[in-house]
């Protein structure tokens, strides 16, 4: 097994692990607080099991997402299953909008309608007090786990915890007040909770249209490679950076810029250690595309229409064809910077030992190239 398929195995385990055990907490915690609240007589506490039931659709979409993104690219998703969670999330989000606004419609019918308000049992109160004890719990521990694997996923569902925590919280107080004599606080409090769950689902919701339309991450992040690409020796620059979200994940791909005479095989050294190097430093990337220019090809001028080497070759032969070195040269080097195209020529020995001194030899060639918006320099080497 590879490392990157040990690591996804991984976080898959531990994932499950904690979407598993937040399931089994808010099943117990549902199931409580809609029957003690319906035998109680407590409105909020009704709607806050309803809020406890619908974050089991979280805990499934963790899982959900966890199993799929511990999946390898393939031939139909060559760029990895991540946008799975992303479409989950957007479902999810707008589940938990319609519960919220469900919870405050019902809230206000009774609010408006007094012979409906009742005055909730004593013994709802302890099941609230359960739920801020169990939330809480859950919020350190899928906390501690999401630090474990560096999972955004996991950290939003603990603060999802601690949401739920202090819904909690207000349901207590709704219940409390009531039982002092102010009979309306239960539905108030019910349409508070409402209220939080439909803003939990917009903030879920708008979070994934965000992704799925590739926004980019966060600046933090952008700030981080950069000073990694920065500090890559042979890297003169970094320009059009460019990151997209997928699911738990993130994708990059950016221009590095180098010294132009570098060989084909050391640019793509460096490039490789770029993208290798972000990938091991910045966690949440788990794809980079690094494109190597010998110059800042935002700045200077465009070398977009130049000629590829064929008929680059066949411009300098009706240039160059009647300088009698020109037939016996071992190769040519074309360097395409700033709109033109400088040329290494090697020529043999022979034509520097001919008579012609190295200076005249140049020259020679230079002035061919005199009126040619195609080329600029020739530099003649000999061997």
């Amino acid at each position: 097994m590879s490392v990157q398929a040990e690591t996804r195995e991984n976080r898959f385990r531990i994932s499950r692990r904690s979407a598993l055990v937040g399931a089994l907490v808010n099943t117990i915690l549902a199931i409580s607080k809609i029957l003690f609240g319906w035998l109680g007589q407590s409105q909020a506490l009704v709607a806050d099991g309803i809020h406890s039931l619908s974050d089991l659709l979280t805990d499934a979409l963790v899982l959900f997402a966890a199993r799929h993104a511990k999946e390898a690219p393939d031939e139909d998703h060559p760029y990895g299953h991540g946008r799975f969670e992303t479409v989950g999330t957007l479902v999810l989000g707008g589940i938990l909008i319609a519960v919220g606004f469900g919870i405050v419609w019902d809230a206000g019918e009774r609010l408006f309608a007094p012979e409906q308000l009742t005055l909730p049992a004593s013994f709802t109160l302890f099941v609230a007090l359960f739920s801020i004890i169990a939330n809480e719990g859950l919020f350190f521990y899928t906390r501690h786990l999401a630090n474990l694997i560096n999972s955004d996923l996991l950290r939003a569902n603990a603060w999802h915890h601690r949401s739920d925590s202090v819904s909690s919280v207000v349901v207590l107080v709704g219940i409390g007040g009531t039982m002092l004599g102010l009979p309306y606080l239960d539905a108030i409090a019910a349409s508070l909770v409402g209220i939080m769950v439909a803003q939990i689902g917009w903030n879920l919701g708008w979070g994934a249209l965000q992704e799925l339309a590739d926004a980019g991450l966060e600046e933090e992040h952008l700030k981080q490679i950069r000073q990694f690409i920065s500090s890559v020796s042979g890297v003169n620059s970094v320009h059009m950076l460019r990151t997209r979200k997928l699911g738990g994940h993130a994708m990059a791909d950016v221009h590095v810029q180098v010294d132009p005479w570098l060989s084909v095989s050391e640019g793509h050294r460096i490039a490789e250690v770029v993208q290798y190097g972000l990938i091991d430093q910045v966690d949440v990337l788990e794809d980079v595309t690094v494109h190597i220019d010998p110059e800042d090809d935002e700045a200077g001028p465009s070398c977009s229409e130049l000629p590829l080497r064929d008929e680059a070759e066949s411009l300098l032969e009706s240039h160059w064809s009647q300088l009698a070195c020109y037939s016996k040269r071992h190769r040519m080097v074309l360097h395409y910077l700033s709109g033109r195209i400088d040329v290494d020529l090697f020529l043999p020995i022979s034509c520097y030992a001919s008579g012609e001194g190295a200076d005249e030899v140049k020259q020679a060639f230079q002035q061919a190239l005199e009126g040619s918006e195609v080329f600029r320099y020739v530099r003649i080497w000999f061997g």
